[in-house]
C-alpha cells in the first residue's frame, strides 16, 4: 500500500477521529482523577496506574478503529461494512459527541479539581493551624542501644519546653511515642494529630560526645522549615533542647511572652552526672506512668535516680519535682496509701519551688498532693492553674481538671474537658480510657464502650484498655465472656497479669468459682488491692472473703483476725483514713462481730461522703451496702443500695446488671424489695440517651 493511499485509508476509516476523541476523552478522564482523588486519600499509585493504562490503550484504541467500523446494525468488521449497501454502513458520527462531551467534561473536572484543592487547602489550614507541632520520637542512632534513655529524655526536653509557648499547639508525647522516628507518610500522621508541622530528630551518644539532629518539616508540603546539627560533650548539652524550641517558635512565628521566654531559656542543672540520672529516672516514671502494671516495680526505682540526681546537685529543683510525682503515683497507683509516703512527696514538691517557685513540674506535683493525699481539691485547683500557666499545653494537667470535675459532680463539664485534653493528646489510649469511665459512671454504657474502642485504637499496648471495655460490659449487661477473654489473654507471673490481679479474683468470684478466686489472692504478692473507684483493702481480706464463700471458715477466720490486727495498729497513724475503717469493718463482719463492723463501715461513709467524692463516694456506699448484707442487716443494706441507685452518677460502682450477677448480694435475692430496685434500676437506666 502506496503511503498516500495508507493515510487516506486512515481517515476513510476514521482512526485520526477515534485518536482525537481518545485523546480528548483520555485527557478528561486523567485531569479528573488527579484533581479528585487526592480528596478522598486515594494513593498517588493508583493515579498513576490509570494514566498508564489511557497511555497504554491509545494504540489499542487505533487498532480496534482500522479493524472494525460503527453501523446502523453495530459493529462490524471493515471488509463487511465496505460491501454493505450504501444507506446500510452509513457511518454514525458517534466520534463528534465523544469529543464534545470529552472537551466539556475536562473543562467541568478542571475547574471542579482547582475548586476542590482550592477548597481542600482551605479546610486543612483551617482544620490545621499553622502554629502546631508534633515532636516525633528521636532516633537513637548510638551503637549502644542502652542509650535509648538518653535520645527519649532529650525528645521529652524538648518537647516540654516547647508546650512552655501558649501561642503553639503542642501534641503530648502519648499520642507521638507511637510513629517511627522518620516515617515516610508526613501528611497522614499531620492528619491523624491535628497538626501543620512535624519535628524530627535524632540522638547519637558515644562516652562524652554526642550528636543531636533535628529538623522541622511542613508536613503539606515536606519541606523543610529549618533544620541542625548540635555537637555536644555531656558537659555543654545544657540548654539544646531551649534552643532547638526557641528555633522552633521562630519558625512559626509563634510570640512568645518574657515569662515564657524565660522558661524556655532556662537550664535545670549544669551538673552532667545529674543529668544523666535524671534522663534515666524519667525513662522509668514515663513507663509506669503509660503502664499501671509496672509502677510498683519501676516507680521506686525512678525515686531513688531522681535521688541521685539531687545528690550531684541538690539545686535540681526539677528533679525534686519529678520526684514528688514519681512519690504521688506510687501512693495512688501501687497503691501505697501511707503517711510516710504523702510526707515525702510533699518535701519533695516544696524542695523544688523553694528553688524554682515558678517551675511548673512543682505546682503539678503539690496540685497531685492535694488531690490525691486529701482530696482537697480547692488547693489542688489552685496548684493545677499554676501548672497551666507554666505548660499551657500539657494534657496531663487537663487531665486532672477534668478528675476534679468529675470529683465534685461536674460530670459534664468533665466530658468536656477530657474532651478538649484529647485535642492536644489525640492518640492516647489512657485520655479516652477515663472519657469512656465518666461515660460510665453517669451509665451512658453504650458511649463509654464506644468511647473504650476508641482507647483500644489508639493505645499502643491496648491491654487495659480492652480489659476496662470488658468491665463496662458486666456493669452494662453482666456479659462475662469479654472479660473472661481479654483477662485469658494474659500470662500469670507477667506484670500485666499481676497488675489485674484484682480482676482476676473478680471474675473467679462473679462465676462463683470460689477455688479459682482463692488462687488468684493466695497467688499474688501485693500487699492492698484497687478496685472500685480506688478505694484499696488488703488482699488478705479478699482471700479471707474467697475462704469464707467456699465454706472453709477455718481459714477464713484467721485471715480475718490478721487484717483486724493491723488495721488496728494503722489507725493510731492514719484515723482519716476511710479505706482503713472499710478494711477494719470487713474483718469485723468475717468475725461475727456485728456492731463493730457497722460501726466502721459507717466511719468509711462518713469520712468519704458522695458530697466531698461524687467518683469515689457512690463506691463506698455499696462497699458499706455489701458489709450489712454480710452481716445480715437486709433491711440496712436494701436501704443503701437504693440510695446508691437514686444517684444519676453512680454507674461504675453498682448496677442492676452487677445486682444479678454478683453472689455478695445472695441474702437479699428473694427479697421483693431487691426485686424491685433492680426492675426500676433497669427501667431508668432504659431512659438514658446517649
Amino acid at each position: 500500500m502506496k503511503i498516500d493511499n495508507f493515510f487516506a485509508e486512515l481517515k476513510r476509516r476514521n482512526v485520526y477521529k477515534v485518536a482525537v476523541a481518545y485523546v480528548v476523552a483520555g485527557w478528561a478522564l486523567s485531569q479528573g482523577i488527579a484533581q479528585v482523588f487526592p480528596v478522598f486519600d486515594i494513593p498517588n499509585w493508583v493515579i498513576r496506574l490509570i494514566v498508564l493504562l489511557i497511555i497504554i490503550g491509545l494504540p489499542i484504541a487505533l487498532v480496534l478503529a482500522w479493524m472494525f467500523e460503527l453501523t446502523p446494525q453495530g459493529i462490524k468488521r471493515t471488509e463487511t461494512a465496505d460491501a454493505m449497501p450504501e444507506p446500510g454502513r452509513q457511518k454514525k458520527h458517534t466520534w463528534i459527541y465523544v469529543v464534545v462531551i470529552g472537551g466539556l467534561l475536562s473543562i467541568g473536572l478542571f475547574f471542579l479539581g482547582r475548586y476542590t484543592a482550592r477548597n481542600s487547602s482551605s479546610a486543612s489550614s483551617s482544620e490545621l493551624p499553622s502554629k502546631s507541632i508534633a515532636v516525633l520520637p528521636f532516633e537513637n542512632l548510638s551503637e549502644d542501644k542502652a542509650n535509648e534513655y538518653f535520645a527519649s529524655g532529650m525528645h521529652d526536653m524538648i518537647l516540654t519546653k516547647l508546650a512552655a509557648i501558649g501561642d503553639l499547639k503542642v501534641i503530648s508525647r502519648t499520642s507521638t511515642e507511637k510513629y517511627a522516628s522518620h516515617p515516610g507518610d508526613l501528611k497522614t500522621i499531620a492528619r491523624q494529630l491535628g497538626v501543620a508541622t512535624i519535628l524530627e530528630g535524632s540522638v547519637q551518644k558515644s562516652g562524652n560526645s554526642m550528636l543531636i539532629n533535628v529538623q522541622l518539616i511542613d508536613a503539606a508540603s515536606d519541606n523543610h522549615l529549618w533544620a541542625e546539627a548540635y555537637p555536644r560533650t555531656l558537659d555543654n548539652i545544657f540548654g539544646v533542647e531551649g534552643e532547638v524550641a526557641q528555633k522552633v517558635a521562630d519558625a512559626l512565628k509563634a510570640k512568645l511572652t518574657p515569662t515564657e521566654s524565660a522558661s524556655v531559656a532556662s537550664v535545670p542543672t549544669h551538673n552532667p552526672e545529674a543529668y544523666d540520672l535524671y534522663l534515666r529516672a524519667n525513662a522509668n516514671l514515663r513507663r509506669g506512668a503509660e503502664t499501671s502494671a509496672l509502677v510498683p516495680k519501676v516507680i521506686p526505682l525512678a525515686i531513688e535516680l531522681y535521688q541521685q540526681a539531687l545528690a550531684k546537685d541538690p539545686g535540681f529543683a526539677l528533679a525534686a519535682a519529678e520526684q514528688a510525682q514519681a512519690h504521688l503515683t506510687m501512693y495512688w497507683f501501687a497503691p501505697d496509701h501511707t503517711a510516710e509516703r504523702l510526707a515525702s512527696a510533699k518535701a519533695a514538691a516544696e524542695q523544688a519551688l523553694r528553688l524554682q517557685p515558678e517551675l511548673g513540674a512543682a505546682h503539678f506535683a503539690l496540685g497531685l498532693y492535694w488531690y490525691f493525699g486529701h482530696r482537697d481539691y480547692a488547693q489542688a485547683l489552685q496548684q493545677l492553674e499554676l501548672a497551666r500557666k507554666a505548660a499551657p499545653n500539657d494534657a496531663q494537667i487537663e487531665q486532672y481538671f477534668a478528675a476534679i470535675d468529675r470529683r465534685q459532680g461536674r460530670w459534664d463539664d468533665a466530658i468536656v474537658t477530657y474532651q478538649r485534653a484529647t485535642a492536644l493528646d489525640p492518640r492516647s489510649g489512657l485520655l479516652f480510657d477515663q472519657l469512656a469511665a465518666t461515660y460510665s459512671c453517669v451509665r451512658r454504657y453504650a458511649d463509654a464502650d464506644r468511647a473504650y474502642a476508641q482507647a483500644t485504637a489508639v493505645a499502643r499496648d491496648p491491654i487495659e484498655e480492652r480489659i476496662n471495655q470488658a468491665f463496662n460490659n458486666v456493669l452494662w449487661k453482666a456479659d462475662l465472656a469479654p472479660l473472661r477473654s481479654a483477662l485469658g489473654s494474659l500470662t500469670p507471673g507477667s506484670d500485666d497479669y499481676a497488675g489485674n490481679a484484682t480482676l482476676v479474683y473478680l471474675l473467679a468470684w462473679w462465676s462463683r468459682d470460689y477455688a479459682a478466686a482463692i488462687a488468684a489472692a493466695d497467688n499474688d504478692s501485693a500487699e492492698n488491692w484497687n478496685y472500685n473507684s480506688n478505694v484499696a483493702l488488703p488482699r488478705l481480706l479478699y482471700l479471707a472473703m474467697a475462704y469464707d464463700a467456699a465454706g472453709n471458715a477455718a481459714k477464713a477466720r484467721p485471715s480475718y483476725a490478721a487484717v483486724r490486727t493491723r488495721m488496728q495498729a494503722a489507725s493510731a497513724q492514719r484515723g482519716d483514713d476511710p479505706d482503713l475503717h472499710l478494711a477494719l469493718g470487713f474483718a469485723a463482719a468475717g468475725l461475727g462481730l456485728k456492731d463493730e463492723a457497722t460501726r466502721e463501715g459507717r466511719k468509711a461513709t462518713g469520712l468519704m461522703p458522695v458530697s466531698r467524692d461524687h467518683f469515689s463516694g457512690p463506691g463506698y456506699l455499696t462497699w458499706v451496702a455489701q458489709l450489712y448484707a454480710r452481716v445480715g442487716d437486709n433491711d440496712q443494706a436494701i436501704d443503701t443500695l437504693r440510695q446508691v441507685l437514686a444517684l444519676p452518677f453512680s454507674g461504675a460502682a453498682i448496677s442492676p446488671a452487677l445486682l444479678k450477677l454478683d453472689p455478695v448480694w445472695d441474702p437479699l435475692r428473694e427479697d421483693p424489695r431487691f426485686q424491685k430496685l433492680i426492675a426500676d434500676g433497669e427501667a431508668a437506666q432504659a431512659q438514658i440517651k446517649p
